[in-house]
């Protein structure tokens, strides 16, 4: 078990256990509050976070930039973000199980040191690994899930709203129950968005 959060990125931007390791110009460890009760978890590093070395950093990240900043939530204060997979995957394919299964051990031991009380998971390759093999993006996300004392909700990957911007107002009230859910819990202030636009 690593003792720290520093011993644990040491040990992760060193990783050689999948053949992602090859195509990676480096690890994306994750970025965010490390004291945060809000884990953003998405599926693994495009282009643009494999250059800077940072999640969501693309045209995706800019996009879940502005869905949290309308519910008044922020990455730096707010939430973590890692991903599944911690390497670029070649041409942006989703990671094999055999990559994620590789991989899941940072991801565990990040939300070991995080204890989240929300997992949120960012699209459905994350939602099928964290939440439920079968999990149907399209009808299931915005759910809450309780699993292992952790609530768990899933919601459609910025990626897929930019290309798809029909679905933005529905991924929007996924947001708007996610700052619901954390007031509830304490995590953050009540706070009112009567005529919050839809990013």
């Amino acid at each position: 078990m690593y003792q720290s959060w520093e011993e644990l990125e040491k040990n992760c931007l060193c990783c050689e256990k999948c053949q992602l390791r090859e195509g990676r110009t480096q690890v994306v460890f994750g970025v965010g509050n490390r004291h945060a009760r809000v884990l953003f978890i998405g599926e693994g590093p495009g282009e643009q976070e494999d250059l800077q070395g940072k999640p969501f950093v693309g045209r995706s990240g800019q996009y879940l930039d502005k869905q949290l900043a309308a519910v008044g939530l922020s990455r730096d204060k707010d939430v973590y973000i890692a991903n599944i997979v911690k390497c670029r995957p070649p041409q942006n394919r989703d990671p094999l199980p055999e990559e994620q299964d590789a991989c899941i051990t940072w991801l565990r031991a990040q939300t070991a040191f995080l204890r989240p009380k929300i997992i949120v998971c960012l699209g459905r390759i994350a939602a099928m690994k964290i939440i439920r093999p079968d999990f149907k993006i399209t009808k299931e996300h915005g759910v809450f899930f309780e699993k292992g004392g952790v609530l768990m909700m899933a919601t459609l990957h910025p990626a897929a709203l930019l290309r798809n911007p029909a679905s933005k107002p529905g991924a929007f009230e996924d947001y708007l129950r996610l700052r619901e859910k954390m007031e509830q819990l304490g995590l953050v202030a009540p706070e009112t968005f009567p005529d919050a636009p839809c990013p």
